[in-house]
């Protein structure tokens, strides 16, 4: 994969190009402001980038806006959000478009360097990888969805863990359940939110950014 990451920090910025190369895959360019995160992006175009937050010049949520800014003029380009705060007006933003590429980890709750890497090849595919506490503070700012309402308790822990962007197959040994077991609660849960296979869209996308928005 080709990848930009974009970190004000210098030490933690050089920590992650040395693990993302070790695990075979080429950082095409680096970022240490929100105006250079956005040059890199639009110029690279990478499988997928690494953006912190808060970098300068005022350290308040430059590196999100460039990713929000960087998306909208390249629909699908696969961002991992990796920082200390949630800023969810913006974490909305990215997730909007339902196309998929997203994910957004906090620093804290990244434990190893394959948990990382993974996250970034699930990203980088159009996948979701989101942090539990990341969807916990989305799901604290939404409205009641009556699609949502809709869902078993069981459907809702399916749809939860999907949310990280984990797999049938991971979601099911979460859940002590059959892999085929967790295809019959994914498929009665996109039936439920009116999510249908035409082929143009990504189910599991859409469900996730259903169940995040509350909307």
């Amino acid at each position: 994969m080709r990848i930009v990451v974009a970190e004000d920090l210098y030490l933690l910025r050089d920590g992650m190009v040395r693990l993302i190369e070790a695990y075979g895959h080429e950082v095409v360019a680096t970022a240490a402001t929100g105006p250079e995160t956005l040059q890199a992006l639009r110029t690279w175009r990478p499988d997928v980038a690494v953006v912190d937050v808060r970098m300068p010049p005022t350290h308040t949520d430059e590196g999100l806006r460039a990713a929000v800014a960087a998306r909208a003029e390249l629909p699908g380009l696969p961002v991992l959000i990796l920082s200390q705060y949630v800023e969810q007006l913006y974490a909305r933003e990215l997730l909007a478009d339902g196309s998929g590429g997203i994910g957004y980890f906090l620093k804290d709750s990244v434990f190893d360097a394959d948990q990382f890497v993974d996250a970034l090849e699930r990203v980088a595919a159009g996948g979701t990888a989101m942090d539990p506490a990341v969807i916990a503070k989305l799901l604290g700012g939404g409205s009641s969805n009556r699609r949502l309402e809709r869902l078993t308790e069981r459907e809702h822990s399916v749809l939860g863990l999907m949310a990280e962007g984990l797999s049938n197959q991971v979601i099911a040994q979460r859940l002590f359940l059959s892999e085929s077991a967790i295809g019959k609660y994914t498929t009665s849960l996109f039936g439920k939110l009116g999510i249908v296979d035409d082929g143009t869209n990504n189910r599991r996308v859409l469900a996730v950014l259903a169940y995040l928005n509350k909307d």
